[in-house]
């Protein structure tokens, strides 16, 4: 006989239900953090010339009253081209040899039977706890000859000491007997790898290359230290000068972007260097949490 009498729902005490409306009451205040700074950088890259009135009030400009200048002067710019296109390279090249680099380290390093594996862990866990410091570190890259190359953005970091750590706790995670059943068959370790390791882990490898492409697609210091050639210098770089370099006039009348409002290009000049991992991250979102959770948990 069934029974159709609704489910009772739990029943809250007072206690609880100011719980909740204080974490609601927490959590908005936590958005209008994170999405007041985002907006007012958005309406003051199209603030317009002929605008006059306070910031707050720029904040509820209406959309047909923006102007497209800062953007246009931008767009229009070489010079933010050039930077925006080698910030780009820094990215694809970055994240690619991150990723063939750490995984195949990670993977060896989660390898049960291998052959001084406590070593090797012992080997990528000091530069995680000491570091080399600057000039070490530039005296290296210089006898490489890499000054002014884009290489030395990206290869001296190659390989994530903390990356290599979580990826490996992935791999530790999965199921031994799916390696043991390919290596009865005869199966060579990069084919265990390839064909079984990596199809499965492809939250950890988003998550990783997430963080990778974060690092270097926002990295300031080392181009700063690094690259002196002007035509090499990447969008951070470009963003610091336009930032601190340029004079607080409300309009300049003859400089590199144009006539368009300095204020506005400041803004718009930050706005477009979020863009890449503002379009990334939705796709790789999902997979953040399982990949840094499961990586976490064994690492």
């Amino acid at each position: 006989m069934k029974n159709n009498q609704p489910i009772s729902t739990i029943k809250q005490s007072p206690s609880d239900k100011a719980f909740y409306i204080c974490l609601d009451i927490f959590l908005v205040f936590i958005l209008l953090v994170v999405v007041v700074p985002i907006w007012s950088t958005i309406t003051l890259s199209f603030r317009p010339n002929t605008f006059i009135g306070t910031n707050l009030e720029g904040m509820f400009l209406p959309p047909w009253k923006w102007s497209t200048a800062a953007y246009e002067a931008l767009l229009g710019n070489n010079g933010f081209l050039k930077a925006f296109l080698n910030s780009l390279k820094v990215l694809v090249f970055g994240v690619s040899t991150s990723l063939l680099l750490t995984i195949p380290m990670a993977y060896a390093m989660s390898v049960k039977s291998l052959p001084g594996r406590k070593i090797l862990n012992t080997f990528v866990l000091i530069p995680y706890l000491f570091n080399v410091g600057m000039i070490p570190t530039y005296l290296v890259v210089q006898n490489l000859g890499m000054i002014d190359h884009l290489a030395a953005i990206y290869l001296p970091g190659a390989i994530g000491t903390y990356n290599c750590i979580i990826m490996k706790g992935f791999f530790e995670g999965i199921p031994e007997e799916l390696k043991e059943s390919a290596r009865i068959d005869g199966a060579p370790e990069w084919y265990v790898l390839v064909r079984i390791i990596l199809p499965l882990s492809k939250p950890i490898i988003m998550t990783i290359g997430l963080y990778y492409g974060v690092s270097f697609w926002n990295d300031f210091f080392h181009a700063m230290l690094y690259l002196n050639d002007n035509n090499l210098q990447p969008l951070p770089i470009l963003l610091r000068n336009i930032l601190i370099g340029s004079s607080m006039n409300e309009v300049v009348e003859v400089n590199a972007f144009g006539n368009a409002p300095i204020s506005a290009i400041k803004a718009a000049s930050v706005f477009m260097s979020a863009i890449p991992m503002i379009i990334a991250y939705p796709f790789i979102q999902k997979y953040f949490t399982k990949g840094t959770l499961l990586g976490s948990v064994k690492g």
